[in-house]
């Protein structure tokens, strides 16, 4: 029985089946990661809320009442539902649990590897923290600061965010778009095929630059943090081999590893990151602070008030000037810019950089 299921499913496009009137974020995604399978790349889809029709349909979401993986019914409005993703909290959408259960065969389809590959369990994790969970919480109302310790520490918004939010321009295409060509439809399940495409091609290129710059940058980050000290001594200096590395994520991650704990102990800490801007022999070499944390704008060491705002020659200048008066050696001439709040800094030579680097330690 379970072989005669499995060949038809290869040998059909099961119908897919959503609610109709007005879509959301959550189902708009579900439909499309759906389709990015083998299983369901041609599957027609019904927009209905007649129990007989969703009855006809191989896969349903988001609609019906019912969540059970085995009978492919994926629906979260019923009240005793509160499964979240695993190791979360925030309760999961149709999107949430579409990706909770295919998530994996569809990272393992892009990077063409086991299911059970470690690299696929690690991008698992980082596409739901990344994209998915804030679209399970949008839909089940879950904000992402607590309001009552918001209002307790009388916080106030700065300006209104809400209505550039991908699931705002979603919930937007409910309506018909004046820019359209002439002619295009503009009945609801053509609007709603167009909000699928578009939040699922944003959940595309998160997946594809997870896969081809994300993942690739973790081995040479996690290279860089391990030899840091050979480098430079002091191991708050990570030199890395190029430039366009998106270094950020994982050395805090390296560095919470190396503590034990996601509260990093300093002893752990890089302050400035090295790299030359371009592949050229005689490429530029940048020194760029590493920030208090991920988000943050602070850095934990910024390059010298002095140096800040100043450029080529009258940076040269400064720097001779410091390294007589406080007894160091000449940093080779070549200096570029400072950025004038002291975040990130250049040099025309690797050698040069360093010497920004270390100066700005103290050394």
């Amino acid at each position: 029985m379970a072989e005669t299921a499995t060949k038809k499913l290869k040998t059909s496009s099961p119908l897919i089946g959503t609610h109709s009137g007005h879509f959301h974020a959550d189902e708009a995604l579900a439909v499309y990661l759906l389709r990015l399978l083998p299983t369901y790349d041609s599957s027609p889809l019904v927009r209905t809320r007649d129990p007989a029709e969703l009855e006809k349909c191989h896969t349903v979401v988001d609609v019906g009442g019912v969540y059970d993986p085995t009978i492919h019914r994926y629906d979260h409005h019923q009240r005793t539902f509160s499964t979240t993703f695993p190791q979360r909290n925030t309760k999961l959408s149709s999107a949430g649990l579409v990706y909770m259960h295919f998530g994996k065969a569809i990272i393992a389809q892009k990077l063409s590897l086991p299911v059970d590959h470690a690299d696929v369990d690690l991008l698992y994790e980082k596409l739901y923290t990344d994209f998915i969970e804030a679209i399970d919480a949008n839909d089940n109302g879950i904000s992402v600061y607590d309001p009552a310790a918001i209002s307790t520490a009388n916080l106030e918004k700065r300006f209104k965010e809400g209505g550039v939010t991908l699931m705002s321009m979603v919930g937007d295409m409910n309506n018909p778009d004046p820019t359209s060509a002439p002619g295009e439809p503009q009945d609801e399940d053509s609007l709603f095929g167009r909000a699928s495409t578009l939040i699922g091609n944003a959940f595309a290129r998160k997946l594809h630059h997870a896969c081809t710059s994300w993942l690739p940058a973790r081995i040479t980050v996690g290279a860089a943090y391990a030899s840091r000290k050979g480098a430079h001594p002091s191991g708050r200096i990570l030199v890395l081999p190029q430039g366009g590395v998106p270094w950020k994520e994982h050395l805090y991650n390296f560095e919470a590893e190396a503590s034990g704990s996601k509260e990093i102990d300093p002893a752990n800490q890089v302050y400035y990151v090295l790299y030359p801007e371009n592949a050229n022999a005689d490429a530029k070499w940048r020194v760029q602070c590493v920030s208090v944390s991920e988000g943050s704008f602070e850095s934990r060491k910024p390059l010298p008030e002095s140096w800040r705002g100043v450029r080529d020659q009258d940076l040269d200048g400064v720097l001779a000037a410091e390294a007589e008066k406080n007894g160091q050696s000449k940093l080779p001439e070549g200096a570029v810019f400072v950025h004038a709040s002291g975040f990130i800094g250049g040099h025309k030579t690797k050698e040069g950089a360093m010497g920004m680097a270390e100066r700005g330690l103290g050394l």
